[in-house]
């Protein structure tokens, strides 16, 4: 844990919206409610070109939350030194509000996988996903968020709630919490539990950041419904009203609309961040 982790600006309890390059000059010269974006970090690890002297310049008129999707959290393995190194200098020249990761793992020896995989909540795993995470905030230097993952399947293994898992690390290793709201929608729908109840047991006093997007309809292989976290479509309505629930407990909270697949034209991207401002707006005094 962090003796006294380094004090950043906040990211504003606003809008904001998962940055793709081809929205960059509508963004900057008709935001709507936008007030901050969020990149992959991965993304974002060269040394230069077009993409990095955009963000440079979007970094000056909005905050900046830097996701990462490549860390392997959750993974058996020792993280990837190499890795960490090139998202400590990316987080050195932008120098984000924000840094989060999942709850989940995507490398098998030297291989990765393309996909954040879901862990059984352990002990083991419990002490594995601390000590990773004390090493990424000590490397640098700052706090992290955690995101709670959407699920598919049940382990029989888990001795551990999902919530009073995350709950632990935060109490061990002094990291945030993003809670994704979608991904609660999504897995209390695949394994049959109620998202409020999930959310009345959630760790909201860590949350520092909160994230909504769109789900895919399927059915599994017996035929029931089975939800995907696909980030591809707008946000359902249920979905808003669970955020709607959450704010009226956590109070406001950044709020980030994710859209990266099937990437709209700018203007639905705004109307989703103008949607989450007036759920927003009932929780600003």
């Amino acid at each position: 844990m962090l003796d006294t982790p380094p004090r950043f600006d906040p990211l504003p309890a606003a809008p904001g919206v998962g940055y793709k390059p081809q929205h960059y000059s509508d963004l900057m010269a008709d935001p709507g409610p936008v007030a901050w974006i969020e990149i992959h970090a991965e993304n974002y690890m060269g040394d230069g070109g077009r993409p990095i002297a955009q963000l440079r310049h979007l970094t000056e008129r909005f905050a900046l939350s830097v996701h990462g999707v490549g860390l392997s959290i959750g993974g058996d393995g020792p993280l990837d030194g190499a890795h960490l190194e090139r998202l400590k200098r990316l987080i050195e020249w932008s120098k984000p509000a924000s840094f989060s990761e999942h709850l989940a793992w995507s490398t098998h020896g030297a291989e990765f996988l393309n996909d954040l995989l879901p862990l059984p909540y352990t002990d083991d795993t419990l002490t594995r996903v601390a000590d990773h995470i004390d090493q990424v905030q000590h490397t640098l230097g700052r706090r992290m968020l955690l995101e709670n993952p959407s699920s598919y399947l049940r382990f029989a293994q888990s001795t551990w709630s999902e919530t009073d898992f995350l709950s632990e690390l935060v109490r061990r290793t002094g990291c945030g919490l993003l809670l994704d709201v979608n991904n609660v929608f999504v897995s209390a729908s695949n394994l049959g539990y109620r998202p409020r109840d999930y959310i009345d047991a959630y760790p909201l006093d860590a949350v520092s950041e909160i994230h909504v997007g769109g789900h895919d309809e399927d059915h599994d292989a017996q035929g029931n419904p089975l939800l995907i976290d696909s980030h591809g479509t707008p946000v359902v309505d249920l979905v808003w009203a669970l955020l709607d629930y959450t704010l009226a407990k956590t109070g406001p909270k950044p709020v980030l609309v994710e859209w990266d697949n099937d990437v709209p034209p700018w203007p639905t991207l705004r109307s989703e961040a103008a949607r989450a401002a007036r759920h927003l707006a009932p929780t600003v005094r």
